[in-house]
């Protein structure tokens, strides 16, 4: 009898390829919609009109709009063609949605959301990085400081510097799925003048004060202190560097 193998290797399935155009064709689309172009509730041009418009088959729009139905920007309906969906239908995680809901006049309101989002997170990820961190990682912590420390006159690496600094913590966690949503929210948001800011060097020494008390509660092995010192450092830095004649997401 042959014995079943004890490679229990899960093999993804592949991921479908978008022809280029189509490709080029969901982005365009998925930002209109996001950005309100096409509101909800409204149908989308008809495949015919579309493809003239992009100057493509309309096998290229079906493509896309199947693509725009999965990332639920989109449906069909009997009888009004391709509708487009609430927002609370989207699939705001996604990479084009999310680059295009920080396009939008609104943004602020969404980049709040991410620092409330950061906010709950990455405490309890510095709490169990508290916990779980390795020499290694640690040696790697207080590197990055270092080097922090260095670049203080130097905002657009300071702030490269300052994500890597975050991620050395993410990664002490072990939290795999807090460092991805961070990640992958944070990745698009920092393209947003209003989420980096233009931070005065006094900012930028407040900010890496900030990061000294964090290092510090990680390496100390103090879980509490860790989550204080980085819920203050957070939302200490956000509120340096939001727009103050703007109303915050609690008061719109």
């Amino acid at each position: 009898m042959i014995k079943p193998s004890a490679d229990t290797t899960v093999v993804s399935r592949p991921r479908r390829r978008r022809p280029p155009l189509a490709a080029a064709v969901v982005q365009s689309l998925a930002t209109a919609i996001v950005l309100g172009e096409y509101p909800p509730g409204t149908a989308l041009p008809s495949a015919e009109e579309l493809g003239e418009a992009y100057e493509v088959s309309r096998t290229v729009i079906r493509e896309a709009t199947t693509t725009l139905a999965e990332k639920g920007l989109v449906a069909t309906r009997q009888g009004w063609g391709t509708v487009v969906l609430g927002q609370d239908q989207w699939s705001l995680l996604d990479p084009l949605v999310l680059d295009a809901l920080f396009q939008r006049e609104d943004r602020l309101v969404y980049l709040d959301n991410l620092i409330e989002i950061r906010t709950t997170l990455e405490c309890a990820m510095a709490t169990r990085a508290a916990g779980r961190i390795d020499e290694e990682q640690s040696a790697a912590l207080a590197a990055k400081l270092d080097e922090l420390a260095g670049l203080i006159d130097d905002p657009e690496a300071y702030s490269r510097a300052d994500i890597e600094f975050h991620e050395i913590i993410h990664r002490a966690s072990q939290d795999a799925f807090g460092r991805a949503i961070v990640s992958s929210v944070q990745g698009k948001a920092v393209r947003s003048p209003q989420y980096s800011g233009d931070p005065t060097r006094e900012d930028i020494e407040l900010t890496h004060e900030g990061h000294a008390r964090v290092a510090a509660a990680v390496l100390a092995g103090d879980g509490d202190a860790a989550a204080e010192t980085m819920r203050e450092h957070i939302t200490s830095s956000w509120a340096r560097r939001r727009p103050a004649d703007v109303p915050d997401a609690q008061q719109a």
